[in-house]
Formats: C-alpha cells, structure tokens, sequence
C-alpha cells in the first residue's frame, strides 16, 4: 500500500519561502517521504524583493544587487539548479570603495574586514579618522576583554573596543548600512557576533579581526566549493540579474501548487494546522512553514505570547533610484564600486554604488549606471515624498557629491517599504522563546525569514533550507532538530 503524501505549506513567496519549498521537495525526495507542497504568496509575486529590469542592454536590479560570494548557501542552491555558470564576479575596476567624510570622498582604508582596521599601516594614514581617533582605536589591542557574556548593541560595542570616531566615521555607514540602522539599537550577537567572539578568544577586536583575514587568505586557494567567478570577488550577482535564481527556483517547483492569496487565520488541528485564507478557502495541512515579516507571522498566530514579542520587531523604509546616463556627458571618473555616507554627514541619500563600473555586464559600454539609496532608522521623511521629490533630491546630491551635471537618459524608483528588520538586543533570545513556544504550542509550525537570522540572500536561503530540514525530521517523526538560535 503507497505512503499517503505528507501535506506541507509555506506561506511567503519571498527567496526564503521558495528556497524552503525547494528544499522540501529535494530533502523529501531523497529520504522517500511522498509530499504535497503548497506555496502561498499574496501578492502573487514570486520572489519577494528581488526584481531585475532588463531594457535596451540594461540589466538593473531594482530590489538587491548582489551577494556574498563567501555565503555558501547561495552558491551550494545555485549548483543544485543548475545555473552556477552564471554567476559573475565584479568587474576589476570596482573593487575599491568610498566614505563620505567632511563633504569629501576618502578611499576606505586597505585591509578592512567588516569595517574593523586589519592593517594598521593604511589606518594610519587615513584621514577619515584623528590621530586621536586612531590612538584611541589602537586601545582595543590592551583593554580588557568584556567579562559579560550577554548580548549588547553594535554600537556600543564597537565604540567601547574602537572609540566613538571609528565607529562614526567607518562602521555606521558600512554596518548599519546593510540593516539600514542605527548601531545602538541592532543586536552584537544577531548581526556580528563574530566580533565578541574575536573579543573573547583574543582579547583584541583587531587582532582577531587580523586572524580572520590570514585565516581566509590561506583557504582562499582551496576552496573547491566556490566556483571560479567567486574567486577573488567579493560580491556576485547572475549574468542575467538575480531574476535568474527566482526563474530557476520557479522551474524546478513546478509541481509545486502555488496560491496567489492572502491567509488570514491559523489554528491548531490534532495533525497539523488548518489554514483559513482571506476569500475564505480553508486548508488543512501537516506542517506549515511561515516566511514572512515577523509582524505578519504574529498576525497569524494572535495567541502565543512569545511569537507577539517576536512580531514586534521593527521594519525599516528604504528606497533606491537608479539614474543612467551616456558615458560622453559624464566628466567624473568612477574608479571603485562607490561609497557610503555616514549619518553625521547630513545627507538625503545614504550610500551610492557606481554599479557600471562594479559590474560589467549591467549596462552597454558606452553608459554609465548609477544607484543611490534613500532612507534608514530615523530618516524616513522620504515615505511622504512624490517620486519626482525624490529623484529630484537624489540629482542635487549627485550633482553636489560627484559634480555631475548632465541629465540621465531615465532614471527608476523603488520604494521598499517595511524591508529592513531591526534586530533588537536579545534578538536570539527572543526567537529562542518563541520557537520553544510553537514547539509546545503548535508543533509542525516554523518560523523563519530576514526577520530571524540575517537579511542578505545566502543567509534567507540558509534559513529556507533549514526550516526544510526541520519540516521533514517534524514529518518523520524524530522530533524537532537542533538549530542555530
């Protein structure tokens, strides 16, 4: 007699939902589980953020750009479709990169790892800092490492290791910028927790930042994982825009049900969950996989304490203006990948990446493609601004900043509103509580996506895979499996 089909939905269709879907159905294939997935997104827009224009030789990405090449998920999703030969690496001239400081554009400091100076030689010499800055920053190599072993704000972490000026002028703009945050409020341990590691185990923030760069130097050579695009690039991206992941995972799901629509309610049943949705269709399933913002999973789920906690995490509006222009009417020259902008700096936009010039294959030779970012914690004036304010702001800034005064050829705005979680300290903590609330409450539920552990695409599809994982051992009947908190 045939195994009845295990039932599973995912609810989000954003690049952790899909990866979970993925993975659901290769982890189940592979152990035998016969299984019926249903995938649910309301907008009825696959994908989530990502979307790729492609115009006239244009290849754009309005939502994110790129991705670590060092975030293996990403890479490790990509062979399992098929698609790894499209990846590609920055081109050669944009690998440098900029800090406002001052009004000025500064080179960012040769041996930075994740803002935190690793050749002390080139931080010398900067002048995005004051040699009271730098001595104060060289303190980190004598003071005491921290003896609480509980969580605390980047911020002040960073400033109690490096001085306040460091953390200014370097980290905030290159850190909080990829939460679009404020440095005092995000979580140490839910976004750089390998700082109070190297705090720990060296007693020096710089050494161990030190340590970890001889320590990814040495493999770089071996890593036969990594393809060889990944190879000496930071960052990657698909030679027809990051689309190419959402067309291949939705090629691969193909017998996949997916439901444009809205769910509404979700109860416990005695085998799994049933799920109520807005037109009033109802779905009885056996685990059920939320990957949604953490405010819209706590919707679902009015009566567990812990996940309401969870739901009240923060969501910041962003938005990015793309401007392209005929290279022969540009004077400026762009020798890097672009630069950021610290919030002391009192500018309307944030950062901007001279994409062009940092990715070779986004636009024809004789354009130029830039794209600026609007809006984080405590700046999102920009929501009551018409599109023509913005783009308009963006052009002075632009004009001001790079001395750029030709008109672009067309310029796109996309506003993400609600898209950038700000993990609170105690973050883990409180996942923690509401995990082991769900697991009592109402088992064969699982929450995950950027909301949880990390906003970049490896690390939302890491998190797919894993709530894959714990769908199938939820199905199979070993129990809940451990997992990263």
């Amino acid at each position: 007699m045939q195994e009845a089909a295990r039932k599973v939905m995912i609810i989000g269709g954003g690049i952790t939902g899909l990866s979970a879907a993925f993975y659901v159905q290769k982890l189940f294939k592979e152990k035998g589980v016969p299984v019926e997935i249903t995938l649910v997104e309301k907008s009825g827009k696959w994908g989530g953020r990502i979307e790729t224009l492609r115009r006239d030789g244009f290849v754009l990405e309005k939502g994110p750009d790129s991705f670590l090449a060092r975030k293996l998920p990403i890479i490790e999703l990509s062979r399992d479709l098929g698609i790894e030969n499209e990846l590609v690496g920055q081109g050669a001239k944009g690998k440098r990169s900029y800090i406002l400081h001052h009004g000025k554009l500064h080179p960012m400091p040769a041996g930075m790892v994740l803002a935190i100076p690793t050749d002390l030689t080139a931080f010398m010499e900067t002048g995005l800092v004051s040699p009271e800055g730098k001595a104060r920053a060289l303190e980190d190599l004598t003071l005491p490492k921290s003896e609480d072993p509980g969580d605390e704000s980047l911020g002040h972490f960073l400033s109690r290791r490096l001085g306040p000026e460091v953390l200014e002028n370097i980290a905030e703009p290159l850190l909080a910028g990829i939460y679009a945050g404020d440095t005092y409020a995000l979580s140490l341990q839910a976004t750089f927790p390998q700082f109070k590691d190297a705090e720990q185990k060296y007693g020096s923030l710089i050494q161990g930042m030190q340590e970890s760069r001889k320590a990814s130097a040495a493999s770089a050579g071996s890593q036969e994982a990594i393809p060889e695009a990944a190879r000496g690039s930071m960052f990657l991206s698909y030679r027809n825009g990051l689309q190419s992941l959402v067309d291949a995972l939705l090629e691969a799901l193909q017998g996949v049900k997916r439901l444009a629509a809205a769910a509404v309610k979700v109860d416990r049943t005695e085998s799994g969950s049933r799920v109520t949705m807005e037109n009033g269709e109802v779905y009885e399933t056996d685990s059920l996989i939320l990957a949604l913002p953490n405010y819209t999973m706590a919707e679902l789920l009015p009566e567990l304490p812990a996940v309401q906690r969870l739901g009240q995490v923060d969501y910041i509006s962003v938005a990015n203006v793309i401007l392209a222009y005929n290279a022969e009417e540009i004077e400026t020259s762009f020798d890097g990948s672009g630069f950021v902008i610290p919030r002391k700096e009192g500018r309307f936009i944030t950062a901007c990446t001279w994409t062009s010039t940092k990715w070779s294959h986004i636009a024809p030779p004789d354009k130029v493609v830039l794209r600026c970012y609007v809006g984080r914690s405590g700046e999102e004036g920009w929501t009551g601004m018409t599109d023509e304010e913005i783009v308009r702001k963006v052009k002075q800034e632009v004009r001001e900043l790079m001395g750029i005064e030709a008109e672009p050829l067309f310029h796109e705005i996309n506003r993400l509103y609600r898209s950038m979680p700000q993990y609170p300290v105690g973050h883990l903590d409180q996942i923690r509580e509401a995990r082991k609330e769900l697991q009592e409450k109402h088992p064969g539920v699982f929450v995950t996506g950027s909301g949880f552990h990390g906003v970049g695409l490896p690390d939302c599809i890491r998190q797919g895979r894993e709530a894959a994982e714990e769908c199938l051992l939820h199905l199979a009947g070993t129990g809940t499996p451990g997992r990263r908190c």
